[in-house]
């Protein structure tokens, strides 16, 4: 680049460009990326930006429980991210941490949503009267 050889073989400009734009797209991916939560009384909202632009809304008649818990996202789930289990343990999105509010579905399937406000979604769920005990 700028006229310099680097290496035996050397990669053309337009590579490097392209590789250069790549590595910061993907940079500012992992920047952005956020998972936004909102319980509500009709139900609870939520969004895995940028990947989801609008919210999603899994009303209270279609789930038995709702806790929040303490869970390996490696063990349990292979990682970090929109992910599903292996082992039963339902899908997943989470961003960081180890903690998450999971629901399940009346009809058993499960959903955990992790969150960094354990405390606060487990006062708004016991206000709601939606909070189960973890089992």
């Amino acid at each position: 680049m700028f006229g310099q050889i680097f290496g035996d073989k050397p990669m053309g400009n337009i590579g490097l460009i392209i590789t250069t734009v790549s590595f910061l797209l993907f940079t500012l991916l992992f920047w952005l990326l956020r998972l936004d939560t909102e319980i509500k009384s009709d139900g609870i909202y939520y969004r895995f930006y940028p990947f989801q632009l609008s919210y999603k809304q899994i009303s209270w008649d279609r789930i038995s429980k709702s806790y929040v818990r303490k869970y390996s996202p490696l063990t349990e789930y292979g990682g970090w991210g929109f992910r599903i289990s292996i082992s039963g343990n339902g899908r997943t999105f989470n961003v960081s941490g180890d903690k998450g509010l999971q629901l399940i579905y009346d009809n058993n399937k499960k959903l955990l949503i992790g969150t960094q406000r354990q405390e606060e979604i487990e006062q708004l769920l016991k206000k709601l009267g939606r909070l189960a005990v973890n089992t």
